[in-house]
């Protein structure tokens, strides 16, 4: 069975967070003085995850990519990503982390069936990432990415915020780190999720990130993959890995989305900035599927031909990066 929406999209990707939980406060997810957790009995068990991701997969998802919050502080994790790894359809398990409790999970997520890692990193400066994640050890992440080297994971890929004045500066040092290492390193415009007034100034348009990047090194354009990301890959010239710019601001890539969104709370949502999404809760009190995958199908169909995040003149709540899984 094939997702297919009406803009004749093929949706074939699911993020699925599993907590609104963060071990950092980065200035570009949420407000310095954090947001209010859901209790408990709010987020989605683990077993009516798996009934989510199971449906999901049976109307035609292949390609599950686990987020939050950050999904490692979830207890039993690893566990819960076993079981998932096993559902009879699914070609890829990925996950998205900031990389913080990775160096002692690195091996069991591999294990569990985990096929690759994206990390979240925004700089390489140990005070200016501090800085960006609100008081996150920055030689935490790099002892995580080297276990997760160790544990036999594919080269990580790497995603980079850009914000013009704060880490734009690194721009260069992030593209080096492609040419000695296979890492894809991904460099993606800062959005103005939580309504700031001054996002515009901090948001560096991904044709000048290239641009700035084309000045120090050759590069040459890469084909993406069919189930890849949102990424115009690049490779520099003689790189053993490549690099990607995500330009959700300036340059959005709705006509080829292929996801759908889970909450850690259980709402589905086809679009990352739509306010409408609908409560999967009610639906998994009983044992009949049917009406499970009618929603999701309908989802699908109402999905947005595209979002209008950055247009002027409308009010927009902010998106809480946390909750809905980025």
């Amino acid at each position: 069975m094939e997702l297919i929406d009406t803009y004749g999209r093929r949706i074939n990707y699911l993020r699925l967070s599993v907590t609104d939980r963060c071990n950092l406060r980065c200035c570009y997810c949420m407000p310095a003085g954090g947001v209010a957790k859901l209790g408990h009995g709010d987020l989605l068990s683990y077993e009516e995850l798996l009934r989510v991701a199971s449906a999901c997969v049976a109307q035609g998802i292949v390609k599950i990519r686990i987020t939050g919050g950050e999904p490692l502080v979830r207890k039993g994790l690893t566990g819960f990503l076993s079981t998932l790894s096993g559902i009879p359809g699914l070609k890829e398990l990925v996950l998205t982390t900031n990389g913080i409790l990775l160096e002692d999970l690195a091996l069991p997520l591999r294990e569990a069936g985990v096929a690759r890692l994206n990390i979240s990193l925004d700089s390489l400066q140990p005070e200016t990432f501090a800085r960006i994640t609100r008081g996150g050890d920055l030689g935490r992440v790099m002892n995580g990415i080297a276990a997760a080297e160790r544990a036999g994971f594919p080269p990580v890929k790497i995603n980079m915020v850009v914000m013009r004045g704060v880490n734009d500066r690194e721009i260069l040092d992030f593209a080096a780190m492609s040419i000695g290492k296979p890492y894809t390193v991904r460099f993606i415009e800062y959005m103005p999720t939580l309504r700031d007034r001054e996002w515009n100034a901090q948001s560096m348009p991904g044709s000048e990130i290239l641009a700035r990047i084309a000045e120090r090194y050759p590069l040459l354009p890469l084909v993406g993959a069919e189930m890849a990301g949102p990424a115009r890959n690049f490779k520099i010239e003689g790189a053993a890995g490549a690099i990607g710019i995500i330009t959700p601001v300036s340059g959005h890539f709705c006509e080829s989305c292929n996801r759908i969104r889970v909450t850690a709370a259980g709402r589905v949502r086809g679009c990352l900035f739509s306010e409408q999404g609908t409560d999967l809760k009610p639906l998994l009190e009983g044992c009949d599927p049917a009406p499970l995958h009618e929603t999701l199908r309908r989802i699908v169909t109402e999905k947005p031909g595209r979002h209008h995040l950055a247009e002027e003149g409308e009010e927009k709540s902010r998106v809480n990066m946390s909750r809905i899984g980025g």
